[in-house]
């Protein structure tokens, strides 16, 4: 099949700028062939280049002493001790999930699960952040549907929990859903595999399903904005099987006991190009790659569609020639495709060869390490104008509003589709704060939690980003964990619109500066970009994912709300209430500031809590909603009533940070407060848990009222 002719439109289409596509000219010193041009566009896309964002992502804190392996590899790997290693990252699958829902959402959570096993861990927990348009938005219903349908069809299929995650509604996501997927998994510490390739003349093998068409172009659809060709980009979207990704993932685990693999990388993003060429890159090596052995599944295959295919469950490896057999026969067992369809060469080339034929004859380094790098010129974030009066309101129907909103309504509808207890270790389920998985065979545990409020960015992006990570590290204290390290999924709209751009930057700022204080180093992460449809961007969406650690799952704070408890509130109100949930859901209006965030306050009232744990019943941490909302869902995490000693609306629905809401006994609260004096630190009592109503200084209703609400307000919004 002859190639296509280049056009000036086949050259836009496949997203080149005029500039980019003459420096292609001026590297080759010649016109690229059609499959030259497609790998040149998978490398240099956004998706796969970070060409506009990696100058930022530098800044970031990457490293202490229990990071094993930062950003650069499939997953992040940190320490956690006993010769042990929790191993994950986030990524986004955005533009495929709302072509495409289900498969979209599907192969995303695939292609994270693979990114952990790639590198030699056993993954033991999965989340994800869902951000989608309002439920009443023609697309939105059969958005989330599909969405949660595909992330537990292969999730539970696979045989992973799903502990904890967020979804979230606004109009920004009307045109642009978003679909964040965390996987973590344990692994050796001294047995970790990376991905950069070693040694001349070892054969390049290709491992796992068969390669399709499906996918073909994929990252660079990911790395434009939508318009009113969003349909005919559905060919673009991978096809998942979890039944294979599971035998793969088996047969990965027991490949790399035998020693035969001597480096290995996911096919993911622009598949069997990107895997190979980051392999070559990192090792200083070259690839030759004879295309006609790739196991096909379509008849017909041009070297073009080969190797921008997407095809899910695939693996490539540079093997030990020595132990050849046994790794055949490791892959033959569990019914996989192996094949030998390549070697590492000691020249700077990526020679893809099909039936005989040259096809691509490339300089490897110049796709992946020297693609190109933009420094886009960006715009501070104005400050907000100043917010109008915020009128005292009925405590109880502003609970109302909230607890009726589907922002703010129990997620029961979404994680209850996911099985959570898969693998027998969940000690927390979701919808109880961050997420907790015992480490097998030891008194260790795990916490998990992923964490990003958009409308503060978008009014604040410093402040925005800070508070995203000390909302994690909040959610991780507040069950005992003492957290560990961070991967990050930067969601922003088109980053040459200078705007845009500067959300961007604010928001590396306000995130950096957080996980140097909390010592919550960035080791994994994804930015995706040009989520825009007909140039109405979203809200800029950077989620942090964060993990934590229990040295024994016996001291995690797990309890739950009991009668006679007193209700304590760790951090003081000063009344913020800029960008409040309130304001939003109550009173329909978006203004003023977001809240400032104390770094060093978050870090002292975080060690407070993990040093007091033997005191405090149950914790949550105050964030949207305030202490009314944290009060209630502690209530209706247990049933029991609770009385709170005030109806003043700042005191209840202000959104100041670094607070939390800590449930004890009488004794339990004299211990606190002497604590706390002795740490300069302000606690108070705000109420009791009693009876079975929910109330506001004598205001109140009845907890199985407000339950009903909280409990079908999702369903009733997207079914």
């Amino acid at each position: 099949m002859p190639d296509p002719a280049i056009t000036q439109d086949v050259i836009a289409a496949h997203g080149f700028s005029p500039d980019e596509w003459q420096e292609v000219l001026s590297i080759l010193g010649r016109d690229p062939t059609f499959t030259e041009m497609g790998i040149f566009s998978a490398m240099w896309n956004e998706h796969c280049s970070y060409k506009s964002s990696k100058k930022w992502l530098r800044t970031l804190p990457t490293t202490g002493p229990q990071v094993i392996c930062g950003p650069g590899e499939n997953a992040g790997v940190v320490d956690i001790g006993d010769g042990q290693a929790v191993v994950f990252k986030m990524e986004s699958h955005n533009h495929p999930s709302y072509i495409e829902p289900f498969q979209g959402a599907a192969t995303g959570m695939g292609g994270i699960l693979r990114d952990v096993f790639t590198m030699g861990a056993r993954p033991i927990a999965a989340m994800n952040s869902l951000s989608f348009g309002m439920p009443d938005h023609p697309k939105t219903r059969s958005l989330v549907s599909g969405v949660v349908a595909g992330i537990g069809g292969y999730g539970n299929c696979f045989g992973v929990p799903t502990v904890g995650g967020e979804v979230r509604f606004d109009p920004s996501y009307n045109g642009n859903c978003l679909v964040n997927a965390f996987a973590a998994g344990l692994a050796d510490a001294d047995k970790i595999f990376y991905s950069a390739a070693s040694g001349v003349g070892r054969p390049v093998v290709y491992l796992g399903a068969k390669t399709g068409r499906d996918g073909v172009g994929g990252a660079t659809m990911a790395s434009a904005e939508f318009d009113d060709t969003i349909e005919d980009k559905r060919p673009t979207v991978q096809v998942g099987d979890p039944f294979t990704e599971k035998r793969l993932m088996e047969a990965c685990l027991e490949l790399m006991a035998t020693g035969a693999v001597v480096s290995i990388q996911d096919m993911g993003a622009a598949g069997l190009t990107c895997s190979a060429v980051e392999m070559g890159d990192k090792g200083g090596l070259g690839v030759r790659l004879d295309l006609e052995k790739v196991p096909q599944r379509e008849e017909n295959m041009t070297a073009y569609e080969m190797m921008l295919s997407e095809s899910q469950e695939r693996m490539l490896m540079v093997l030990d020639p020595a132990l050849e057999d046994a790794a055949r026969a490791v892959f033959v067992k569990w019914d996989l495709d192996f094949a030998i369809v390549g070697e590492t060469i000691a020249e700077d080339r990526f020679l893809i060869v099909h039936n005989g034929e040259v096809m691509a004859d490339l300089p490897l380094s110049k796709l992946s390490s020297t693609a190109p790098e933009y420094d886009r010129p960006w715009e501070e974030t104005p400050p907000p104008a100043p917010m109008g009066e915020v009128p005292q309101v009925d405590p109880m129907e502003g609970l109302r509003s909230l607890i009726g909103s589907p922002n703010h309504a129990s997620k029961a509808w979404v994680y209850e589709q996911y099985d959570s207890q898969v693998m027998a270790d969940t000690l927390r389920t979701p919808g109880a704060g961050a997420g907790i998985v015992r480490v097998h065979g030891t008194t260790k545990a795990l916490a998990f939690t992923s964490d990003v409020t958009p409308r503060y960015v978008a009014a604040n992006p410093v402040q925005g980003g800070k508070q995203a990570v000390a909302e994690a590290y909040r959610n991780l204290t507040a069950v005992g964990a003492t957290p560990l390290a961070t991967t990050d999924n930067m969601n922003f709209g088109n980053p040459e619109k200078p705007r845009i751009m500067g959300q961007f930057v604010g928001a590396i700022r306000g995130i950096g500066a957080a996980v140097d204080a909390l010592d919550m180093p960035i080791v994994s992460g994804n930015v995706s970009l040009y989520n825009e449809t007909d140039g109405t961007g979203i809200l800029p969406t950077p989620t942090i994912g964060a993990v934590g650690i229990i040295a024994d799952h016996a001291e995690a704070i797990t309890g739950t709300l009991q009668p006679g408890h007193v209700l304590l509130q760790l951090g003081e109100t000063r009344g913020h209430m800029g960008q409040t949930a309130l304001l939003a859901e109550h009173l329909g209006r978006v203004e003023g500031d977001a809240p400032p965030v104390d770094l060093q306050a978050e870090a002292a009232h975080g060690d407070f809590i993990r040093a007091n744990r033997a005191w405090i019943a149950a914790c949550t941490d105050l964030s949207d909603g305030g202490l009314a909302l944290a009060a209630f869902e502690l209530a209706a995490a247990s049933g029991t009533g609770v009385a709170l000693e005030t109806a003043e609306t700042a005191a209840l629905f202000a959104e100041d940070q670094g607070r939390y809401l800590i449930a004890t006994t009488f004794d339990g609260a004299e211990a606190l407060f002497i604590a706390a004096a002795s740490a300069d630190l302000v606690i108070s009592r705000v109420g009791m848990a009693q009876g079975t109503d929910f109330s506001f200084d004598g205001q109140s209703a009845p907890l199985a009222d407000l339950l009903e609400i909280y409990r079908t307000a999702f369903a009733h919004a997207v079914s």
